[in-house]
């Protein structure tokens, strides 16, 4: 054998070994994911959906259904790990650039991750999920069952297929949501084709209108982050706000001028006297009793007085210490946020290059560090995505739209939590693009994930950061501010101050 032959056949062999070798990667990460995420389901799912001992075809049906949103919240955490995953991938090829052991971390497994997680969160939010809704709320066609348990004589399966092992009567279930989600998928496509008709009038944009695969598919899932990237516009915000206030409730506070012992003390006597009015049932001279409000405030008052006592055993460390040091990383990490969202409006207004469409898809990893501050800028854009996806979580499931869609454990149905599975999904497929577009980060947004139409437009992109730096910073404003006012009225004892009582309140007479 000639050694060119040899050289082409050594290099085929290479690409062979290095593309097994990344999908072994990417199953195995997928794979981790996909059982996290079920553990994650099956602590929040409800046992009587899936419990099913007398009926088998709900019984299948309810485990097929939940092994789609399994894999659904699976995509959607791959989704949020993307970014940071690249990020950090990137810094440690720059920082061991001949390691032997990390030669497995390369661009061509950053850039198929980037291209599973676009294609499988298409998959699962144009098909899965509205397959397994339709899947559980079907019943089959009007005498299916009857007839060849479900199955029509034309479309029987063949002997020994996967099919037939299914129980009797759930393809009747499968052919009609297969009928279901056809009708749905035409009546997108023909909104998609009215809508891209009336936007474009050019012949290039009516020539396009035939191409599904390049044009209806790019252009839905368009649509659909730039719905997902203003719901983390609204979420994260609101999230913050949250966030700080849940702070204050879980950690303990220090003691600013006031004495515990005898607002204990004083707690304690009143439940005393609240539960002796209860237990002799008379009535007072100057008010009707009324039990059921007695014993609501007899409730409130003993969650008032075991939050005391956790603060007088709470240990000075604990006390002094882990309360303003979370109030104060909360802060810093809102703070830097709206700085480095300040900069890149700056950025916008003097600066072309930074739109987040100057998209290289063939820029190889470990070249330059995605931030002026080398490694340590990498891991502050890392903890930033994160929290700033974690404020959007708590912001969207404290919103008085979806605070119905609040998992609880062990009583969430099926159809929750599927809106729940496809919730999440719309925030972590648009976080990529919503760091980016704020300019959290520069590395760019590879595979189709650049593809959007809107990241062109400098309006959207403009409007859009003033937008999150405004609104982050009045809930910021306003919930420090909040804050402080309450802790300050609270500990110089203002709030014992009798209010004033308003002169149409009616004086109620002795007995």
């Amino acid at each position: 054998m000639a050694p060119a032959e040899q050289d082409a056949l050594a290099l085929r062999e290479q690409l062979f070994h290095e593309r097994v070798r990344e999908c072994i990667i990417c199953t195995l990460l997928f794979a981790s994911l996909y059982i996290l995420c079920h553990f994650i389901i099956t602590h929040f799912k409800q046992h009587t959906d899936f419990a099913a001992e007398h009926d088998d075809e709900d019984a299948a049906v309810n485990r097929i259904a939940l092994g789609l949103c399994t894999f659904t919240l699976a995509v959607a955490l791959g989704a949020v790990l993307l970014l940071p995953f690249s990020i950090i991938s990137n810094e440690v090829l720059l920082s061991f650039p001949h390691n032997y052991y990390i030669q497995w971390l390369n661009g061509s497994l950053v850039h198929g991750l980037w291209n599973l997680v676009f294609l499988f969160s298409n998959l699962s939010l144009v098909f899965l999920m509205p397959f397994a809704y339709f899947f559980t709320e079907s019943e089959g066609f009007a005498g299916s069952k009857k007839v060849g348990g479900g199955v029509p004589p034309c479309l029987t399966p063949v002997p020994g297929s996967p099919l037939t092992l299914l129980p009797q009567g759930i393809m009747a279930r499968v052919y009609e949501t297969s009928v279901v989600l056809l009708l749905l998928t035409l009546l997108v496509l023909g909104m998609v084709w009215v809508a891209s008709a009336i936007v474009g009038n050019d012949v290039a944009s009516r020539q396009s209108l035939y191409d599904l695969w390049e044009y209806y598919l790019p252009y839905l899932y368009s649509c659909i982050s730039l719905f997902g990237v203003l719901l983390l516009l609204l979420c994260t915000p609101f999230g913050l706000s949250t966030m700080f206030a849940v702070t204050g409730k879980l950690l303990v506070k220090p003691r600013l001028l006031e004495d515990l012992d005898e607002q204990l003390s004083c707690t304690r006597l009143e439940e005393a006297a609240v539960s002796r009015r209860i237990s002799s049932g008379k009535a007072s001279c100057w008010l009707n009793l009324n039990v059921e409000l007695l014993r609501e405030q007899l409730f409130a008052i003993r969650s008032k007085r075991r939050k005391l006592e956790l603060r007088q055993r709470a240990s000075p460390w604990q006390r002094n210490l882990g309360y303003p040091l979370a109030m104060l990383g909360l802060l810093a990490l809102t703070g830097i946020s709206v700085l480095i969202v300040c900069f890149h409006v700056l950025e916008l207004l003097l600066d072309d290059a930074a739109m987040p469409r100057g998209i290289q898809q063939d820029a190889s990893l470990g070249q330059v560090s995605f931030s002026i501050f080398g490694s340590f800028g990498a891991a502050l854009q890392v903890v930033l995505i994160l929290y700033l996806m974690v404020s959007s979580v708590v912001g969207f499931y404290n919103s008085p739209l979806f605070t119905r869609l609040l998992p609880e454990r062990q009583d969430t149905p099926l159809t929750k939590i599927i809106g729940n599975c496809v919730s999440l999904l719309v925030l972590s497929s648009a976080l990529p693009v919503f760091s980016r577009t704020l300019g959290i980060t520069r590395f760019d947004l590879l595979g189709d994930f650049g593809r959007f139409n809107w990241l062109g437009n400098f309006y959207i992109v403009f409007l859009y950061n003033m937008g999150f730096a405004v609104l982050t910073t009045l809930c910021l404003v306003k919930r420090v501010s909040w804050a402080v006012q309450a802790e300050l009225i609270h500990a110089f004892g203002l709030h014992k101050l009798p209010l004033p009582v308003p002169r149409s309140r009616r004086l109620t007479k002795p007995c």
